[in-house]
């Protein structure tokens, strides 16, 4: 049996021809990739160049942030490329380079960084290890359990460890989140108004973000996994872009909207010299 080094790329198969149209989706795409640079930038920045936000709390945001860039940094500059040309092909090397990094971005959103590297670099040594008989991934950028189903070996082992190691990557630190805050709402609540305002609007941004991601992965998993066919190619192109695209928009948005000092310090740092 040999492996898939032999694989000199894969081709992307779920974009499509769409003439002229091929500029403003372009120009979409780029426009949210921006947008997300700049949010997360921002707020990195605020909190960088603030003492007064030098605390724990902005401190995991500002990691996070960074995170979103991460993420995103791994998608969209491809994407971007592949949009304008009508040769959808992606080396092997940067194939699965960008399978790390996708993986490695969501698993940063729930795990330490110790425990993140050593799951995602298992799961691509097990897919590199299998024995691929095609190379046409059907979606606009690569994916671990794209290349899993282009295998002729057995995939028995790297499915049970993807789907194992993915369930209680995701489920154990959300489950722990989710009864954290469900003590913490219940103390703030015998408190006293002012302490049930001020404990809902710290909670909400973090557990709407939570939500709204764990609900990505759920739904990537699902369109991954599960039969799509009878849903039209534009449509599943555009579902699969929720998972990358809603962290690194949603997050900036939340946390600058919601926080009150995030707030202030924005409005100093972008009217200083007005």
């Amino acid at each position: 049996m040999g492996n898939s080094t032999h694989l000199t790329h894969f081709i992307l198969s779920a974009y499509f021809d769409t003439g002229h149209l091929k500029y403003l989706y372009f120009v979409i795409v780029l426009l949210l990739y921006v947008l997300m640079l700049v949010s997360n930038v921002l707020l990195i920045v605020v909190i960088c160049v603030n003492r007064s936000l030098h605390e724990p709390m902005y401190l995991f945001l500002c990691s996070l942030f960074v995170n979103e860039l991460y993420g995103s940094t791994g998608m969209f500059p491809s994407l971007l490329i592949h949009i304008l040309t009508d040769i959808h092909t992606v080396s092997t090397p940067l194939c699965f380079l960008q399978i790390y990094c996708i993986y490695s971005y969501v698993i940063i959103e729930y795990l330490t960084l110790a425990v993140i590297f050593l799951y995602v670099s298992v799961m691509i040594s097990v897919t590199l290890s299998l024995h691929l008989c095609g190379n046409i991934i059907n979606k606009v950028y690569c994916d671990n359990y794209s290349a899993v189903k282009l295998a002729c070996s057995d995939t028995t082992a790297v499915n049970i460890y993807s789907l194992s190691f993915g369930f209680i990557i995701i489920s154990v630190p959300s489950f722990l989140i989710l009864y954290l805050y469900m003590r913490i709402l219940k103390v703030c609540f015998s408190g006293s108004k002012q302490t049930r305002h001020k404990a809902v609007s710290t909670c909400t941004p973090h557990l709407a973000s939570l939500i709204n991601f764990s609900f990505g992965c759920c739904f990537e998993v699902i369109t991954s996994r599960f039969n799509m066919n009878h849903v039209p190619n534009i449509l599943r192109v555009f579902l699969s872009l929720y998972f990358p695209v809603c962290q690194p928009l949603f997050n900036p948005l939340t946390y600058g909207l919601n926080i009150s000092n995030i707030r202030i310090c924005c409005r100093k740092l972008l009217f200083a010299q007005m």
